[in-house]
């Protein structure tokens, strides 16, 4: 792979319309993404924080995909309200029949577009509920959401997360425990979303992760460090991590989910 992937090519990546392009509306950032050079693209739910939103709004979505002729690789699970600070559902009680439901949506949008890969937040830490009592509440919406998608060929995400406290799975590890948890109880199809951002700034060693893991990364997200900008802006070693990546076995995309304008937001890809 390393031989063959083009660092300077917006073609090379997955490009996230949820943290990029977001000085235009939701359904105007696929053709922006398209215009920018970009044939791939992957979104947080981006229906306002509605687990459910109407058929009409799930048809204008997927319509924006197909009229600006971008495939969608990926796509969140419903989070909750990000804006407010919640970071998933999968582990929160009281929210599994939202989650179900959502799911089935999800899916549905897989099976429309083509998208694959389900990106499921854990969800903060509750007060009232045990930690115990959440991760199993998480096994078991992680083993519904892993059924629901297998039909086509859709593989459920477990991310480290960085910048909320009481999100409990900071490390590759804390997430690799969930995925070894689900797996164990029959949901095959469900892999670490390798964030190498995220996994820096909470400490983890990334590339003693890679060395490790990478054969097993079944998604890897980018920015850089510190600030999240795009590759380049900070500190971090992005191209040896990723060609080492692929060197070690993994064979997904790169997906970019940093946070920086749209005048400016591409220009390291001809620098």
């Amino acid at each position: 792979m390393t031989a063959t992937f083009d660092f300077t090519s917006p073609r090379s990546y997955v490009l996230n319309c949820s943290t990029l392009l977001t000085e235009l509306p939701v359904m105007e950032r696929p053709a922006a993404a398209r215009a920018a050079g970009f044939t791939d693209v992957e979104f947080w739910w981006p229906f306002d924080g509605e687990p459910t939103p109407s058929s009409e709004d799930v048809d204008r979505f997927v319509v924006s995909l197909e009229d600006a002729g971008v495939a969608l690789r990926g796509l969140n699970f419903w989070a909750g309200d990000m804006s407010r600070g919640d970071r998933g559902m999968v582990s929160v009680k009281g929210r599994c029949e939202d989650f179900a439901e959502n799911v089935a949506l999800a899916t549905s949008i897989g099976e429309r577009t083509g998208c694959t890969a389900f990106n499921a937040l854990y969800g903060l830490r509750q007060d009232g509920q045990t930690e115990q009592a959440q991760d199993d509440i998480a096994v078991e919406n992680l083993l519904l959401a892993a059924e629901k998608v297998a039909p086509i060929g859709g593989t459920v995400l477990v991310e480290p997360v960085s910048g909320a406290d009481e999100y409990p799975l900071k490390t590759a590890a804390a997430a690799l425990d969930v995925v070894r948890r689900v797996r164990e109880q029959g949901g095959e199809n469900v892999g670490l979303l390798a964030d190498l951002f995220h996994m820096h700034v909470n400490g983890d060693d990334v590339g003693a992760v890679i060395e490790a893991h990478a054969a097993e990364f079944a998604h890897v997200q980018i920015a850089d460090a510190p600030g999240r900008g795009a590759p380049g802006t900070g500190e971090l070693p992005l191209r040896r991590w990723i060609e080492r990546s692929y060197e070690l076995g993994y064979t997904g995309r790169i997906a970019l989910e940093y946070k920086q304008d749209r005048e400016t937001a591409f220009d390291w890809l001809s620098a």
